[in-house]
């Protein structure tokens, strides 16, 4: 069991939460406009490895029940710089091996080394990037969010980087060069809203789902939660949301996703754990897909 630290880059697995060192009492959460029954405002951040670690409820969830739920992706601002020092890290490096840990602990890849190699100083410029994709496609912009966790937890790239931005650009289809625009323009003062709500609504750390309904009720699901901690937060809102029946097998999943990490294809597929990483490395066998190995796990990319 990892010791619990107070830094928001060390965080907890056993709640699956990434806190920051001090929060403040949550305000009553406005009614939210959604042309759908629940609206989901979701606090994140682009390194937050708790939330990288719910990629396969989150994903589930909106397979499931898409068609009830609207989400709202907000940036909570995990690391502003490393002007500070506490909970027993100081620099960079420090955090390699804690998410070396939270690894195995979410059994999701993540390679702690790029701490080590090449750090990052701050989460905001790719925070920052993802509120100028939001202007382009609020879509396309959960894809660029996905790739660029990709980049920073799997390939050991610095996503503050501008090349590797506008890389994760041109693989979600967006304009690089409108998103460098919108980068040096009007998305920082996007992301200082998305601050400047999560410190109203008192949020202390991330991942922080609201679910909300347009009479102004609210559930909140604070940290790495299983599954069904998510289908209930919707279901107590919304008794009458009606579970979609998609299609589980391979071919299906692989062609809504451009990847996926063997946690994520047995959660999506129903398929044992044990059985997920067999079936997907036959699939790397038979070329319909390629397998990114790290040294904490592997991801299954799309290649047809």
């Amino acid at each position: 069991m990892m010791q619990q630290q107070n830094n928001p880059l060390l965080c907890n697995p056993v709640t699956g939460v990434c806190e920051m060192p001090a929060g403040v009492a949550a305000k009553d959460v406005p009614v939210m406009i959604s042309e759908k029954p629940v609206k989901v405002i979701y606090f994140t951040d682009p390194i937050c490895s708790s939330c990288w670690g719910i990629e396969p409820q989150l994903r589930k969830l909106k397979l499931e029940y898409g068609s009830n739920l609207e989400f709202e992706y907000r940036m909570g601002g995990l690391l502003p710089d490393w002007s500070y020092n506490s909970g027993g890290i100081s620099k960079p490096s420090d955090v390699a091996h804690h998410w070396d840990e939270v690894s195995v602990y979410y059994d999701m890849p993540i390679d702690g080394d790029i701490w080590l190699e090449d750090p990052l100083h701050s989460s905001y410029p790719p925070s920052i990037a993802f509120k100028a994709a939001q202007m382009q496609n609020t879509e396309k912009a959960v894809l660029f969010l996905r790739i660029i966790r990709e980049m920073v937890f799997l390939q050991k790239k610095n996503i503050i980087r501008w090349e590797h931005l506008a890389e994760a650009a041109t693989q979600a289809g967006l304009d690089a060069g409108l998103l460098k625009v919108d980068f040096d323009g009007n998305a920082k003062s996007l992301f200082e809203e998305d601050l400047n709500l999560a410190r109203a609504w008192g949020v202390r750390g991330f991942p922080t789902m609201f679910f909300t309904d347009p009479a102004g009720n609210k559930e909140m699901v604070y940290g790495t939660k299983p599954y069904a901690a998510y289908e209930a937060a919707l279901l107590k809102l919304y008794p009458a949301a009606i579970k979609s029946n998609y299609s589980r097998d391979e071919g299906s999943l692989f062609s809504k996703y451009r990847s996926l990490t063997a946690k994520e294809f047995a959660e999506l597929s129903g398929t044992p754990r044990a059985e997920s990483e067999a079936l997907l490395n036959e699939l790397v066998t038979k070329g319909s897909v390629e397998k990114q190995t790290t040294k904490n796990g592997a991801i299954w990319m799309n290649i047809l």
